[in-house]
């Protein structure tokens, strides 16, 4: 949902974060959210862009900065106008 990803791009970008939009080929709850609530997706980047697999590993610093952005985004729609979504 476009209004869920500029909500989550803008909390980044006000926490100092780096933002960049990424398509996901790979199946995630969110297509299936999306079906019956608007939904997006927060990534977090792994060391050497490893990932889905048992060598992928995730700095601290960055899985703070995910939940951070997912708290704050979750905050953020708790006061959107339910008729506009």
């Amino acid at each position: 949902d476009d209004e869920v990803i500029n909500i989550v791009e803008s909390i980044a970008k006000q926490q100092g974060n780096t933002v960049q939009r990424m398509p996901s080929g790979a199946g995630h709850d969110a297509q299936m959210l999306a079906r019956i609530c608007p939904s997006g997706m927060i990534f977090v980047p792994s060391v050497k862009g490893i990932s889905h697999n048992p060598s992928e590993f995730t700095e601290s610093v960055d899985l703070e900065a995910g939940a951070n952005i997912l708290l704050h985004t979750m905050l953020s729609l708790t006061t959107l106008d339910k008729s506009t979504t």
